[in-house]
């Protein structure tokens, strides 16, 4: 096995796959370096002299520069490396020639849907549009779980602190958020559950719901009857009575949708656990189905790839706005642009916000852009999508699934036990954390590191996911009991 691996040739530094001691000589694919210091597993080994100022090279791409002379052997990291990002940035069309790949769809076992692609669950949500409700939610999910059973397979409240006191672009994205989830495909009976008072109320939600069932949806503001819980139920039980009579059916995996995230990353995210996710995106979009990269944060540093592989100019116009809005968006609250990575990205190895970039999208594999969504916009073309939302775990894999996702993957080399609304399948991006958490850990790309081959492992991933949707197995989080909802929120509250 393999216990230092230069990602390419022009590669001035190779990474630990296990703990490595000082002095010790440790062959690479283009030589051999003997240690100057301790490395922890993830870190980085400088292969030749690094000069202070000079462009260091990982992935093929710059991460940083130099902060001072860096020997044939030393430990590269954030004492002696720092970003070259600053700023928005102008930026020229230059297509890359993406090969177009197409593959017969598999089949997955969903519940079909009249207005909207297939719910891979049966689930009652119990939706309020503002905060006052949530505890009257939260009463109505407990009150109906002796309905979960056949084909109901689950009822679940999803309180938030929005819907009210807020202005402009967040009541917009509290609208879209709460409109996306009430005709979400998971959901086979929706119950909306207004005050009567707020901003984003029942009338001002419906609008952005666009078409949809008018027999899984269900409408109750508490300020216009007597008694909310009485009146919640019996909602309630009519949703019920129509989610019994939905079964399981063979549907083309082109009808998946498939939101892609990581969070709590190691220096081994981007060798192992992205890069099978990449390679599980080119299948599913090879088989007409769609994919969605999000957290644009962490695109930073790496979006030059990502705008090569716009087909149009229109779509690189779109993910030139995607980037530089979200740096417009930090400007304009006097913050920096580039504070990241995490500090727990610092122990796992990653040094800048170009490592973590670099890394991060390797979840987007090799596939052309199809789509730049807004936030909470859904996915209407199939193939690879970039989202707009920030890098925070839970407000981006909400994201994810207000666009349309069915199932989030979530690579972690630190490990995390949340759920979003979603099955949130996560994906260690080395074996001892699969080992040691193997309560919260879905799927182990570390076995790359023991001989497997990357599309060993991305066959194992598109197995895996087909059987999550199929309802044959579940997600960590909905083992757990872990779900919940947190929409982006931007400016002032009143």
């Amino acid at each position: 096995m393999n216990r230092l691996l230069q990602i390419t040739p022009h590669d001035m530094v190779a990474v630990a796959l296990e703990p490595l001691k000082a002095g010790e000589t440790v062959p690479y694919g283009g030589g051999e370096v003997t240690l100057l210091e301790d490395l922890p597993m993830g870190h980085k080994v400088a292969l030749r002299d690094i000069h202070a100022g000079e462009p260091v090279i990982k992935y093929g791409y710059p991460i940083g520069k130099a902060l001072e002379d860096i020997p044939t052997g030393g430990h590269v990291h954030t004492n002696n490396l720092k970003t070259l990002l600053s700023g928005e940035l102008e930026y020229t069309w230059e297509p890359a020639e993406v090969p177009e790949k197409h593959l017969p769809p598999r089949t997955f076992m969903g519940y079909p849907r009249t207005d909207r692609r297939p719910g891979i669950r049966n689930e009652l949500w119990i939706i309020p549009t503002v905060g006052c409700v949530n505890d009257v939610a939260k009463t109505l999910a407990a009150m109906a779980q002796d309905l979960v059973g056949g084909s109901i397979d689950g009822v679940y409240a999803f309180p938030h602190p929005y819907g009210c006191s807020q202005l402009a672009l967040d009541q917009d994205n509290t609208r879209h958020a709460l409109a996306d989830f009430a005709v979400h495909p998971n959901a086979g009976g929706v119950l909306l559950l207004g005050l009567g008072c707020e901003n984003s109320g029942i009338d001002q939600v419906r609008p952005f719901m666009g078409e949809y069932d008018e027999s899984r949806v269900r409408f109750l503001v508490c300020q216009q009857v007597e008694d909310e819980l009485t009146e919640g139920m019996n909602l309630i039980q009519e949703l019920a009575a129509r989610m019994r009579e939905d079964k399981r059916v063979p549907c083309p995996a082109d009808q998946l949708v498939v939101g892609l995230k990581c969070g709590g990353s190691d220096g081994l995210s981007g060798i192992t656990a992205n890069p099978t996710i990449g390679v599980f995106s080119d299948l599913l979009t090879a088989m007409g189905g769609s994919t969605i990269l999000t957290e644009v944060p962490e695109m930073f540093g790496a979006e030059t790839i990502l705008m090569s592989r716009c087909g149009t100019e229109e779509l690189f116009d779109k993910t030139v706005h995607l980037i530089n809005d979200f740096k417009a968006y930090f400007e304009s609250y006097h913050m920096p642009v580039y504070e990241n990575p995490s500090p727990g990205n610092k122990q796992g190895g990653i040094t800048t916000l170009e490592d973590k970039a670099l890394g991060c999208t390797q979840k987007s594999g090799s596939s052309a852009v199809k789509g730049v969504l807004k936030y909470a916009e859904r996915v209407a073309t199939p193939g690879l999508n970039l989202l707009s939302a920030p890098g925070n775990d839970l407000v981006a894999s909400t994201a994810l699934a207000a666009s349309g996702a069915q199932v989030v993957l979530f690579s972690t080399g630190r490990g995390t036990p949340f759920g979003c609304p979603v099955p949130t399948v996560k994906i260690s991006s080395n074996t001892p954390l699969a080992t040691k958490k193997h309560a919260w850990i879905d799927f182990d790309a570390g076995r790359l590191l023991s001989g497997m081959t990357l599309d060993e492992l991305g066959e194992d991933l598109m197995n895996y996911v087909l059987a999550v949707a199929s309802g044959e197995k579940l997600a960590k989080n909905e083992e757990n009991g872990f779900r919940e909802i947190a929409i982006f929120k931007q400016g002032v509250t009143l």
